[in-house]
């Protein structure tokens, strides 16, 4: 008996594509490639995903449906704004954890037009969990903690997505986030006073921090 949806040809074109991107990452996508590996002319995959866009978006939709965002559990009863944070970001990010190359596409998928059905899709998931321990907070401070989880998120996949941070990275730089945006700052910020310093040692900046980006690869000189 044949499998529901094995004679669909969308669907044995996004199959075709997560193949791919699994097994060689999103470079590996093209039209012509997902064609021939899902046994369907050019023609039909154009006609359903115009754009490698399209082609990618549908597919890592599909897979975060299939392996990411099952059920998140509420609060616990003694547990702390940060403690939960963490928690959702841990319950996030395992899946990518073991699947980076679906994690890369992510992100691509995520910066094309149309991307943002992905964010959406996460969001559903998390939020109740969130909101949960959001609303009884000033409401700015809620605002600027989301600002800056959001933006940190998105930095640290591009930097993953371009080769400059390892996937194993991402979760404890943003449990060190959370970390900081929950506790009491002031007598460590205190200590920046200049009448403080005289005589302090230099500070050293890690690569880590003071490049936030990737300058990308440079040209070959042959």
């Amino acid at each position: 008996m044949a499998r529901k949806g094995e004679g669909d040809p969308a669907r044995k074109i996004t199959d075709a594509t997560l193949s791919l991107l699994e097994s060689q990452g999103y470079q590996a996508v093209q039209l012509r490639a997902v064609a021939r590996l899902a046994q369907v002319s050019l023609t039909t995959v154009y006609k359903r995903y115009p754009t490698r866009d399209d082609l990618v978006l549908a597919a890592v939709a599909q897979w975060m449906a299939t392996n990411t965002y099952t059920e998140l559990g509420p609060p616990r009863a003694g547990e702390s704004l940060a403690d939960v944070l963490k928690r959702v970001i841990r319950y996030v990010f395992e899946p990518w954890e073991r699947n980076p190359r679906m994690l890369a596409a992510y992100y691509h998928a995520r910066s094309g037009p149309g991307g943002q059905r992905l964010d959406a899709q996460g969001f559903a998931a998390v939020l109740p969990v969130v909101s949960t321990m959001f609303a009884g907070l000033d409401e700015d401070y809620a605002a600027d903690l989301a600002l800056v989880l959001t933006n940190m998120v998105y930095a640290l996949l591009g930097r993953f997505a371009h080769g400059d941070l390892q996937i194993a990275e991402i979760v404890p730089a943003l449990d060190r986030v959370i970390a900081r945006l929950t506790a009491d700052n002031a007598r460590l910020a205190a200590a920046a006073d200049p009448a403080g310093v005289v005589g302090a040692q230099a500070f050293e900046w890690s690569p880590g921090f003071s490049s936030p980006y990737s300058p990308g690869t440079a040209p070959d000189a042959s």
